[in-house]
């Protein structure tokens, strides 16, 4: 049977490859220090998320042209430049099983790529001929800034309620998926009944993303994740799991719990902080959060018609929820 990924690709299977020409077109540099970095990034490939849910949502809506393989390719141009520069925010030494470029390039040079990758996507975007797009690109990196600096400020203030914690990965993770499924159906469509579907669609859907990894913190390993499991609560970064927890106590009790799992964290006695967690009910509390986000994600999708590419966007969802990385 198809793995779940390759069932999404399905309706664009063959837009994929010419996605992926762009892409590698798109990163060519005359500096040799330039072409070595990104070669090493783009070898570990991750799941091209992004620019998928970027083609379905231009093919929902009419034909895939080149303005969607320009902007899929801008798209995840884009997102490795922000995982560069979490991974020099984040100090990072691990990112999709391999050394982070900050660990072999180090920061200056990884916050250089980081830009340089940004410039890319921005030249991308002008070949589209585009405001709107630009309009969006333009909120896009705005709320990119605004996810990090509000995720900074949580570790510095070690707390955070839940309003702000949806707010924080709503800008920092949500984001780009929004931005995706509003880009792809631009490239095809003037209709914004389906534009703003597809845009809501990509924020639900990018809310679950960043709660699944949540839990994976939690719960994952690092053969799955390719960074050890527990590694935000190293870095005193708060998850939902924690969170929902946290927030029920009395003031003392959250001083105390806090006080607790940090000593643990110190310790790498993570199985014990797991098991904290799960008694707690902080897992049982994400989990039904992460299927109430996913339903309202499938729900914007009643706009459209039954399709294939329809199918592909609501097997995304099930992707998000079953994947194990």
């Amino acid at each position: 049977m198809d793995s779940l990924l390759e069932q999404i690709s399905k309706p664009i299977a063959s837009d994929l490859e010419d996605f992926q020409n762009e892409f590698n077109s798109s990163l060519d540099s005359d500096v040799n220090i330039i072409n070595t970095i990104v070669k090493y990034i783009v070898k570990k490939k991750g799941k091209r998320f992004r620019p998928r849910l970027c083609l379905l949502s231009a093919k929902i809506c009419g034909d895939i042209n080149k303005e969607t393989h320009i902007t899929a390719s801008l798209l995840e141009i884009l997102h490795v430049a922000t995982l560069i520069h979490d991974d020099v925010v984040d100090d990072s030494d691990m990112r999709r099983g391999w050394p982070s470029v900050s660990r072999v390039w180090k920061n200056k040079l990884s916050i250089l790529i980081g830009d340089y990758l940004f410039s890319k996507a921005l030249t991308n975007m002008a070949r589209t001929n585009s405001i709107e797009a630009v309009k969006i690109l333009a909120d896009l990196a705005s709320r990119l800034s605004q996810g990090e600096i509000l995720q900074i400020e949580q570790v510095v203030n070690k707390t955070i309620d839940e309003e702000s914690y949806f707010r924080m990965i709503s800008d920092k993770t949500a984001s780009l998926f929004s931005a995706s499924c509003k880009l792809g159906a631009i490239t095809s469509t003037s209709d914004q009944i389906k534009i703003k579907a597809l845009s809501s669609f990509g924020e639900h859907l990018g809310l679950a993303f960043q709660i699944k990894d949540d839990l994976f913190d939690i719960l994952g390993s690092i053969s799955d994740l390719g960074k050890p499991s527990g590694y935000d609560l190293k870095k005193n970064m708060l998850t939902l799991p924690l969170i929902h927890i946290i927030n029920k106590k009395s003031s003392i009790e959250k001083k105390i719990f806090k006080i607790k799992i940090k000593l643990l964290s110190r310790t790498n006695s993570f199985k014990s902080i797991k098991s904290i967690i799960i008694n707690e009910g902080g897992i049982d509390y994400t989990e039904k959060k992460l299927q109430e986000i996913s339903l309202l994600a499938e729900k914007e999708l009643e706009v459209f018609d039954e399709s294939d590419s329809k199918s592909a966007l609501i097997k995304s969802l099930k992707f998000n929820l079953e994947r194990k990385n």
